[in-house]
């Protein structure tokens, strides 16, 4: 029986990059997309629950998709319970343009929220990002972003392969993947943790024609990170960044040791 694959984003089902990643699962399985109608790029894995939604069916490039007006996360809920109405047995949510690297991104990036989603309900997940060489170009339109997918598309193919025949490890409920922008062919990859930040944070204060402030949350890149981290595997050695990640954020140690806290 053929593999039931659902594909998502968070950059909207006009990118690029949604277009990838429909090919780099095409041939191995029947695959169903299902995705924001708009970019929703930072939500993470918020839920639309004060408002209905509706489903766009259409034909983008060739490739049928589902447009959902709403989140990333809406877009896996709905694929699933309402399009598909059967569980995936894997969910495929990017190529997100621009890097989701750290723990900055891990609780913001609606490419992420999208295959935490999935991962909920036991389905094996894939988060991939293609790292971006200009920040503006994660905000620009990307409907017009030029890439050359190719070494993406192959690595995603092979990690998804492997991830349909054998499934993921114990603990293990979603990949998140991460290629460099000038990746070459057949490059190198690094197993990673998270690094702590990616972002220096800063607020800019602007004042509006009246004279009233306004605030735009801004900052610069933190591009050095130790070794083993994801932010240096992309950063530091231009390499693809695989990081194993699980829903359970309940901290390792020993309850005792917060037992004075209490």
């Amino acid at each position: 029986m053929s593999k039931k694959i659902l594909v998502t984003n968070d950059d909207g089902v006009y990118s690029t990059g949604i277009h990838a990643a429909w090919k780099s699962v095409s041939d191995l399985g029947d695959v169903t997309v299902s995705a924001p109608m708009t970019q929703q790029s930072g939500v993470g894995r918020s839920i639309s629950i004060f408002e209905p939604l509706r489903i766009t069916q259409t034909t983008i490039k060739g490739i049928d998709v589902n447009a959902v007006a709403g989140t990333p996360t809406d877009s896996v809920i709905l694929g699933i319970f309402a399009v598909m109405k059967q569980m995936p047995d894997l969910i495929l949510s990017g190529f997100n343009i621009g890097e989701n690297i750290s723990t900055d991104t891990i609780t913001t990036s609606g490419t992420i929220g999208a295959a935490l989603e999935g991962a909920s309900y036991g389905i094996p997940a894939i988060a991939a990002s293609i790292q971006v060489m200009e920040e503006g170009d994660k905000f620009d339109d990307n409907r017009n972003f030029k890439h050359d997918y190719n070494v993406a598309i192959k690595v995603v193919n092979r990690i998804a392969k492997k991830v349909l025949e054998h499934g993921l490890p114990e603990n293990v409920d979603l990949l998140n993947v991460n290629i460099p922008h000038h990746a070459e062919d057949d490059p190198d990859i690094e197993i990673t943790r998270l690094a702590r930040k990616f972002f220096k944070t800063d607020v800019e204060e602007r004042h509006d024609p009246r004279g009233r402030p306004y605030y735009w949350i801004a900052g610069d890149l933190l591009v050095e990170e130790e070794q083993g981290t994801d932010v240096h595997a992309i950063m530091n050695n231009g390499n693809v960044s695989v990081t194993p990640i699980s829903l359970d954020a309940t901290s390792p140690i020993d309850f005792s040791e917060i037992e004075h806290l209490l």
